[in-house]
């Protein structure tokens, strides 16, 4: 798993390695009201992209590959990636 998160500053699906993250432009927009989407990140251990929220880029909830193959579950902390510990 990549432990630290790349940003992209444009758009271009073909650049999205595991561990990269594209703010999007209309961020804050669309999703829940109280956790909108921010950002588009590719899962640091398996590359699928999913959205991802506010919260979940400050670090105050856990991100979750949404890859029916994959079980990574982390925390962003600044740019680095944190391993959810188990329960």
């Amino acid at each position: 798993m990549v432990a630290e998160l790349e940003v992209l500053n444009e758009w271009i699906p073909e650049q999205m390695q595991p561990g990269t993250i594209f703010v999007l432009e209309n961020a804050g927009r669309i999703g829940e009201k109280e956790d909108p989407y921010w950002a588009v990140l590719s899962c640091p251990k398996c590359g699928i992209l999913g959205l991802i929220t506010r919260k979940q880029i400050a670090g105050l909830i856990a991100v979750i590959c949404g890859s029916g193959k994959c079980s990574a579950q982390f925390f962003i902390r600044d740019s680095e990636i944190e391993i959810r510990k188990p329960f």
